[in-house]
């Protein structure tokens, strides 16, 4: 069977190989010139995911089909992995005479459906080296509906104008293909050399030796899915062109060059990703391997393999064959299943499956917070489900956090796309559900007219994903506040681990490597059994993490307040993480904590260390709800050290280096001789210092709008902070109830060393209230620590 091309019986023969079909190195060498040159013009972002070696150890590649640009990229991606050429099969009509573009495709590789003895060219290949690409489906499966409904695999066939199996070509050509090699190593334990002189005579391989070391490689099968994320609907400059070039496009083709230009010029990721490989032998029975033991002697040819029937004075041959035929079937259904297990699933994805199931139950509107609830809940559902692959959107929670305010980017331009196609309208506080939802549209329209469907048919194949629809429907309703904060303190969680594998790349291993902080950086929610209705939120200082307020949150949740330890983003991951936050970046942690604990408890204090306590004065200035005190460590609005004038400049000429180079800067980093080096970052990020100073304009200016009570500490010979900074404190909060406490120290780090009792002052403030005092400053000692 021509893999790719319709189940039928073909009368194979080993092919001589014909020069036409030869595959030219120079192209590929070519070809991938021009694709690099593309890809820094095109919008699509193409990321391939696969298990160490997966490509080298492959031999045969299977990959779904939703547009046609698509089929060129797998052996994009291979050869500039491994080396390796391709062989791929294609639709008979692009083999056309002295045509230019039927030339390239030859000498990429590719070979038309109808060729003679297809399979057998194909494995003849495969021992040469090189790699096969198999689309299974046979064709654009455009609507994505890959399952009938009894949960059997099927797609439409617009020849037939009906649902068909998927071609069995890739596991005929795979079990064909190890039944040869297992032949080859029969016979030369057999000693029969002749025989294998004459086929690698005929495979055109330089001698015996190659032939048995293709023979010795297991024969794998590596499905593949390729994920389109978003897909949009609406007009472009590829199809306007196409347009103005050939009035009169047909309605296929302008469909297709709407949807593929969208993909091509607009931002859209596409994630290639490789499944588990099959070994077709291990699909032999124990009876398959007696009765094939008795054939392999006598298989004369490569052609026998493909028709065990044919074999020659053999009875085993036919009984066997039909087994095989069996096999193949197994084979393709779990080719197939891990082809679609391997969606890479988005936010998309999971908003069409609920409108569609509410839709189901006869639900024509449901409030926005409603929906947005549900959809929150799915993605953390969906996050627990170790074995469906995330678009990295939904592995981020920097990307879905807003859903439940409805403030997410992936959700509105889902909603505008479905908005815009007459699916969906957003009226009112409500998401209504149109009448075009329950419509029929055809093979060519539905991506246009319904990509709600197109998106809930690509997840229809795993059941993970439904089951966790469901249960978000039929849950959301009973989860109240407390829980969904809970929820979010988790992304922080998530969000740290996420953060430090993308600053943990090859780039970033000498500075990594060189950082000594081990303890515990995550964020922490510490909630005693006996809670006081009173949340504390501790915030650390610049270079640092939670780990610098830890032991504190333990101490005061053992007297009954609930403790919520923020994370800064940027912090407890690496310098390189810090090097690319703005200080607004650390607020919105410390706001999403402040969101956090005002659902747990009923009063809020913040109680902020150097930098973390500046960002407490900052958010205490926006007087949010709840909020009963700040009590402010150490805060640097002026620094001991007069060279941070100079941070601007520095910033400045680094940016101009790195928009011009590829290099990272003059100085991106400097090193931090730390007080705590086992929590505090060993290299400061000159752009981390010049947010520093821009909060610290931002923070003077928004004193006077500071109305809660507030505890400023400050030690007298702090190394790092001039003491006069808590004076400036002071005199700014002109409208707060505030209090100064001078504390006896030549450390920069009061808090977490517990010098002179500072964290019973800020245990005595939460418990009792401030009074409107003023102490003197001795003067202070010089020195330099970073903070």
């Amino acid at each position: 069977m021509p893999a790719g091309g319709p189940d039928k019986t073909v009368n194979y023969a080993l092919p001589q190989i014909n020069h036409d079909f030869e595959v030219r190195r120079s192209t590929y060498e070519k070809s991938v010139h021009v694709f690099k040159i593309l890809e820094k013009i095109l919008k699509v972002n193409i990321k391939l995911h696969q298990s160490e070696d997966q490509i080298n150890e492959g031999e045969i590649f299977l990959f779904n089909h939703f547009a046609r640009f698509e089929t060129f990229i797998p052996q994009y991606l291979i050869y500039t992995k491994t080396g390796a050429l391709s062989r791929s099969v294609a639709a008979n009509e692009f083999f056309l005479k002295d045509d230019a573009f039927s030339n390239y495709l030859l000498n990429a590789g590719a070979v038309p459906r109808n060729l003679p003895d297809l399979l057998p060219f194909l494995a003849a290949e495969i021992l040469k080296g090189r790699k096969v690409i198999v689309f299974p489906e046979g064709c654009m499966v455009k609507d994505r509906q890959v399952v009938d409904h009894r949960g059997k695999y099927s797609i439409y066939s617009r020849a037939t104008n009906s649902r068909r199996k998927h071609h069995t070509g890739p596991a005929v050509l795979g079990l064909a293909l190890d039944v040869f090699k297992q032949a080859v190593l029969t016979l030369h334990n057999l000693g029969h050399t002749s025989r294998l002189e004459e086929w690698a005579e005929k495979l055109q391989l330089e001698n015996t030796e190659d032939l048995l070391a293709a023979a010795r490689r297991s024969t794998a099968i590596v499905p593949a899915n390729i994920t389109f994320y978003p897909m949009r609907v609406g007009d472009n400059l590829l199809r306007k062109g196409a347009e103005l070039l050939n009035r009169g496009l047909s309605r296929r083709l302008s469909e297709e060059l709407m949807i593929e230009g969208n993909i091509l010029l607009k931002h859209t990721d596409m994630d290639v990703r490789l499944g588990d490989a099959i070994y077709p032998r291990e699909y032999l029975r124990w009876l398959d391997r007696k009765l094939l033991n008795s054939i392999l002697p006598r298989l004369d040819s490569l052609e026998t393999a493909f028709n065990l029937r044919t074999a020659k004075g053999v009875w085993a041959a036919k009984p066997l064959s039909r087994s095989i035929r069996h096999n193949v079937r197994s084979i393709r259904d779990e080719y197939m299943h891990r082809m679609y297990s391997n969606v890479t699933v988005n936010l998309c994805h999971l908003a069409s499956r609920i409108i569609l199931l509410l839709v189901v139950r006869g639900r024509t509107e449901i409030a926005d917070h409603e929906f947005h609830k549900i959809l929150y809940l799915a993605v953390r559902k969906i996050q627990a489900r170790g074995s469906v692959q995330l678009h990295r959107s939904l592995r981020n929670p920097e990307a879905y956090s807003g859903l439940l305010d409805g403030d997410c980017l992936g959700l509105s331009q889902f909603i505008k796309t479905a908005s815009s196609s007459q699916l969906v309208e957003r009226v009112d506080g409500e998401y209504r559900f149109l009448s075009k939802l329950r419509e029929k549209h055809t093979l060519d329209e539905i991506r246009i007219e319904n990509l709600v469907a197109v998106y809930a048919n690509e997840v229809a194949p795993l059941p993970q994903v439904c089951q966790v629809i469901a249960d978000a429907i039929e849950e959301a309703p009973y989860v109240g506040p407390k829980q969904f904060a809970k929820h979010r303190f988790d992304d922080e969680g998530i969000a740290i681990h996420w953060d430090r594998l993308q600053f943990s790349k090859p780039r970033h291993l000498a500075i990594n490597e060189q950082e000594t902080a081990i303890s515990n950086p995550d964020p922490f929610l510490f909630e005693p059994d006996r809670p006081n209705g009173i949340g504390v939120i501790l915030v650390h200082g610049f270079l640092a993490s939670p780990a610098q307020v830890r032991e504190f949150g333990e101490q005061l949740a053992r007297g009954g307040y609930t403790v919520l330890g923020v994370r800064l983003k940027g912090h407890g991951t690496s310098p390189w993480d810090l090097r690319e936050r703005s200080w607004e970046d650390w607020f919105g942690s410390l706001n999403r904590g402040y969101e956090t604990m005002a659902t747990l408890s009923d009063r809020v204090f913040l109680v902020g260390f150097s930098t973390g306590g500046a960002l407490a004065l900052r958010l205490a200035a926006d007087q949010p709800e709840q909020l009963a005190g700040v009590a402010a460590v150490s805060v640097p609005l002026k620094f001991q050290n007069k060279n941070m004038v100079f941070v601007p400049l520095m910033h400045s000429a680094n940016q101009l280096v790195r928009w011009m180079s590829a290099y990272e800067g003059i100085m991106p980093f400097r090193p931090n001789d730390s007080e705590q080096p086992e929590i505090n970052y060993k290299h400061m990020p000159i752009r981390g210092l010049y947010e520093l100073r821009r909060m610290m304009d931002a923070l003077q200016s928004h004193l006077k709008d500071v109305r809660c009570p507030v505890l400023l500490l400050q030690g007298n010979g702090d190394p790092v902070v001039s003491p006069n900074s808590a004076e400036l404190l002071y005199d700014g909060l002109e409208q707060a109830n505030r209090t100064l406490k001078v504390i006896e120290a030549k450390r920069h780090g009061i808090l977490s060393e517990n010098i002179g009792g500072t964290q019973q002052i800020i245990v005595d403030f939460i418990a009792g209230g401030t009074t409107r005092e003023k102490t003197l400053l001795p003067a202070p000692l010089q020195g330099l620590q970073p903070v």
